[in-house]
This record gives structure tokens, C-alpha cells and sequence, in this order.
């Protein structure tokens, strides 16, 4: 299984709205994700913007490859782009970058 960490900046004029945004994910968003692999997902905000996520999954690039797949996640992420710094174009999907793992105790 991996573990999955990435980073992305939430607008701080937006902050607000994002929490109010994932404190109800459509239905069909959560099962899509399921059904493509991610697992024990979750997204934690500091009060700056600062996004960080968490996953685990058996392959990441197979999960990103199945949600880009999914209309839901087309709708989600046209929605979802607007409340993002620095994404230089690309869809907040697109700009989750895994970190590098340097320790875990399991």
C-alpha cells in the first residue's frame, strides 16, 4: 500500500467556503473515489491556506488515472480550481504533487 502525502494552498479569501465545500462532498464524488482506490483519505487546512492530503492506495498514478476518468471528478475539479493559489493552469488534481517519505513508524 502507499502512502500518499501532497500539498496545495487554499485562497485565504476563500478558506471559509472550502470547509463548507468538503463538509459535504457529493455522494457520487466519495464513491468514485472508493471505486478508483483512494483510501483513508484526508485533508487537513491550516488556518493560512496551507492544504495538506493524505491517502493510501495501491497505485497512485492508477487512482489519479481512474478519478480523471469519472464526470463527477470533471464537475469537482471545474468547481474546485477556483479556491487554489498557484496552480499555473492545471487542475488542483493535476497539481497534487506526492512529497517524498523520509520516516514512517508503523
Amino acid at each position: 500500500m502507499q502512502r500518499v502525502c501532497f500539498l496545495l494552498k487554499v485562497r485565504e479569501d476563500r478558506i471559509a467556503e472550502y470547509r463548507e465545500r468538503h463538509a459535504a462532498v457529493w455522494p457520487e464524488m466519495l464513491q468514485a473515489l472508493s471505486a478508483t482506490g483512494w483510501h483513508n483519505y484526508s485533508l487537513f487546512l491550516r488556518d493560512d491556506g496551507l492544504l495538506v492530503g493524505y491517502l493510501e492506495t495501491e497505485d497512485f498514478e492508477a487512482a489519479k488515472a481512474g478519478m480523471e476518468g469519472t464526470e463527477v471528478n470533471a464537475r469537482w475539479q471545474a468547481e474546485m480550481g477556483e479556491f487554489f493559489e498557484s496552480l499555473d493552469g492545471a487542475r488542483p488534481d493535476e497539481a497534487m504533487k506526492p512529497l517524498t517519505e523520509v520516516f514512517h513508524l508503523a
